[in-house]
């Protein structure tokens, strides 16, 4: 079976936790969908890359979720959220996809 590279597990938890958030209108069933893919792209990351870049990606997924709240009152939630999960994507492919 192919891997799924991490860039593309973190960008997804991230865009789809927010979606599935808002469409369902459960905040906590868009945490779960954000929570278990941060969880699978970490143990990729730790494979892949070592414990201090896991580290390093795991505070990277966490701040962009969080940064992407007061971002949305700038550019709009769905800007906001791609927009991270974007920079996401990319800090995972060059620290730990990149290489495998």
């Amino acid at each position: 079976m192919a891997r799924v590279p991490s860039a593309v597990v973190a960008a997804t938890g991230l865009v789809g936790g927010y979606g599935v958030a808002r469409w369902t209108k459960k905040r906590q069933l868009g945490g779960a969908v954000l929570a278990v893919a941060g969880v699978a792209a970490a143990q990729q990351w730790r494979k892949q890359a070592g414990g201090k870049a896991a580290g390093a990606l795991t505070a990277t997924y966490v701040a962009a979720f969080a940064g992407s709240h007061p971002l949305a009152k700038k550019v709009g939630a769905w800007p906001s959220v791609l927009g991270v999960a974007g920079a996401v994507a990319l800090a995972s492919w060059a620290v730990a996809d990149r290489k495998a």
